[in-house]
């Protein structure tokens, strides 16, 4: 028996492939002989279990792999919730507060989560393991630097002392002096790694795209859109989001690097080369993304009250 229901919604269907070119009882034949959907085949689980690939025979290498492709999905979330707030049709307070809360959910699980690397592997494993990614490197999340490029005004992902000078800059002049390229240097000549020429030629190309794409309607320019009222009400949230990125996930990073790379008399050079002892505390970067809504005195201390938690 064909209720009203069904047969409303048969019409509908008819309509809506009509408007195609397309003919429903093909499709409703498709439909008559398509399997069941299972749950292993609709999230790929079987492609999922076999995405882990070791280099060595070494079992927390695992632990590893699995931990960063986790961090990258959750990255991924977050740029779609960025995108979301930036691309919005009608940009609203309701629309920013929805998805910061979701930005500030995912990073404060990865947060929270940083144990299962810090405590979670043991520590000769790791530093046998370790060198067999070389000179592979966390620095070259793409999508982290991404999530940066997205969330504010280029010239605030260079350091302090050098943003005067590029004030009518382009963006790719701009992009050329982004803080983390100083991060990949070799410590004892200050030449670029290989871990940094591999980042650049990867992508660099499309980071200048994306920056010139969000140039007007990153984070802190859509703040600006909203009333004094709308941005009042966000402001904890963003505020959050600017402590979660870039002071708790580095000091993480930070805290990790010092449990399996400081090694008396002299640490141990990190995978890539990188001169993490003064690139990853967050008091010596001192990037902010949303630096008008923190007191001069909080942007001068910025990072070093959570250093000497």
């Amino acid at each position: 028996m064909v209720t009203t229901e069904i047969a409303d919604k048969i019409k509908r269907l008819e309509e809506k492939y009509a408007a195609m070119g397309q003919n429903l009882s093909s499709y409703l034949d498709g439909l008559l002989y398509a399997d069941y959907l299972t749950y292993w085949d609709y999230i790929q689980l079987d492609v999922l279990l076999n995405l882990q690939h070791p280099r060595t025979p070494i079992p927390d290498e695992n632990i590893f792999i699995i931990y960063h492709q986790i961090t990258e999905l959750y990255f991924k979330l977050s740029l779609q919730a960025i995108e979301q707030i930036c691309h919005a049709p009608v940009l609203s307070a309701e629309i920013f507060n929805t998805q910061l809360k979701r930005i500030n959910n995912y990073f404060r699980n990865l947060i929270n989560s940083f144990e299962i690397m810090v405590d979670g592997m043991d520590k000769e494993q790791f530093l046998q393991f370790r060198m067999a990614l070389l000179p592979a490197s966390g620095f070259q999340s793409g999508q982290f630097r991404m999530i940066e490029i997205c969330s504010t005004r280029l010239q605030n992902l260079v350091y302090e002392p050098q943003r005067p000078g590029l004030d009518n800059s382009s963006l790719k002049e701009v992009l050329d002096n982004i803080y983390w390229r100083s991060g990949a240097t070799e410590l004892a000549s200050g030449k670029k790694t290989l871990t940094l020429r591999q980042f650049e030629l990867k992508y660099m190309e499309p980071f200048l795209q994306l920056a010139t794409r969000y140039e007007q309607c990153n984070m802190l320019a859509s703040f600006k859109k909203l009333t004094p009222e709308e941005q009042q009400q966000i402001t904890p949230l963003l505020k959050e989001y600017d402590l979660n990125i870039n002071v708790r996930w580095p000091l993480m990073h930070y805290k990790s690097a010092v449990r399996y790379l400081h090694k008396k008399p002299e640490d141990i050079a990190a995978t890539g080369g990188t001169n993490w002892q003064q690139y990853l505390p967050p008091k010596n970067k001192r990037i902010v993304f949303f630096p008008e809504l923190w007191s001069e005195e909080e942007v001068n201390n910025w990072g070093k009250l959570a250093m000497g938690e």
